[in-house]
């Protein structure tokens, strides 16, 4: 078995390093091989644009995958809910490994929880999913908030906060868990208020589809439930032809009866960003044991949902 090292492509954010030093570390163990990480700069972490603007679509992936092709890297490591729903065909999914907590989380001025904000209270987000829910739920409830689109980082869309400029922000719960600062959350957000993004939680491992060897060794850190639940949540997404930054939500979950895991749920919500108009549905069945299955379930509930008028709800569609 060769000794040499793996070279893992990653994007340069903090959280991108924590996220590939982890799974460095695991492929390492799998193989006996030195894993080495490889610094990519992608268009979306160059670009200042809102990524409704950008396209969204491949704008944090598209680098790390053409540097997979050229051979300049052997695998790389990606957000999952950042990754286009159609695959190449010169690629692998090699391995989902087990998914983090997949909700947003409230980082909020005076530790205060979502409800508790005060009225006009300014609540900073990137995501057109984030906002489209976070007003629906402001109407139904009465809360008088205003949504203001930022981009940057987790340490910059933070400091909004603590220089008073925004009274909270909405982030992933997983990439504070996994940049160890989850205890500077002040509200974790029901996926009952909010749904997450399709695959938020989830990292992908991806290296060229002729590696053969490679694929087998990352499928070890694969999970397998991971995988149906996050396939089912991008056949939505996919059938619903919408780009990642599209104001889609859409989550899998498994459904137990005390120990005994019986079936699982599928969610999906599309909402104008001003919160105004809704559709929201779910479907429930067998848990699904192959890919077909996993992909089947995300499109019978897309076709759900269009039939409701979904597609008109969606500022982006995808190219």
């Amino acid at each position: 078995m060769s000794t040499k090292a793996l070279r893992l492509g990653t994007r340069r954010s903090k959280l991108a390093m924590a996220q590939s030093g982890r799974v460095a570390e695991a492929v390492s163990q799998v193989t006996g091989r030195p894993v080495e990480l490889v610094e990519i700069t992608t268009y979306g972490d160059v670009s200042r644009e809102a990524l409704a603007q950008i396209g969204g679509t491949g704008v944090f992936v598209t680098a790390l995958r053409e540097a997979l092709l050229k051979g300049e890297v052997d695998f790389a490591v990606h957000s999952l809910k950042d990754l286009p729903t159609g695959q190449p065909d010169e690629l692998a999914l090699a391995s989902l490994p087990e998914r983090e907590d997949p909700r947003d989380v409230l980082v909020a001025r005076d530790a205060l929880k979502f409800t508790d904000l005060p009225r006009g209270a300014r609540i900073g987000t990137g995501s057109p999913r984030r906002t489209a829910q976070l007003n629906a739920y402001a109407r139904a409830h009465g809360l008088d908030i205003e949504t203001v689109a930022i981009r940057g980082n987790i340490d910059t869309r933070m400091r909004f906060v603590r220089e008073g400029e925004l009274d909270a922000v909405v982030l992933a719960a997983a990439g504070l868990q996994r940049l160890g600062r989850i205890d500077e959350v002040t509200d974790f957000l029901s996926v009952d208020t909010v749904l997450p993004a399709p695959g938020q939680g989830a990292l992908a491992i991806e290296c060229t589809a002729d590696n053969a060897d490679l694929i087998a060794a990352l499928g070890e850190l694969d999970d397998p439930f991971t995988r149906v639940a996050v396939t089912a949540e991008r056949s939505l997404l996919a059938a619903l032809e919408a780009g990642c930054s599209a104001p889609v939500g859409a989550l899998a979950d498994l459904l137990a009866d005390g120990q005994i895991v019986k079936e699982m749920r599928l969610r999906g919500v599309v909402g104008t960003t001003d919160g105004s108009r809704m559709v929201q549905l779910s479907t429930t069945g067998p848990v699904p044991e192959t890919h077909d299955q996993a992909m089947a379930l995300g499109r019978e509930l897309a076709a759900e949902m269009l039939a409701q008028g979904a597609a008109g709800l969606m500022g982006e569609r995808a190219q």
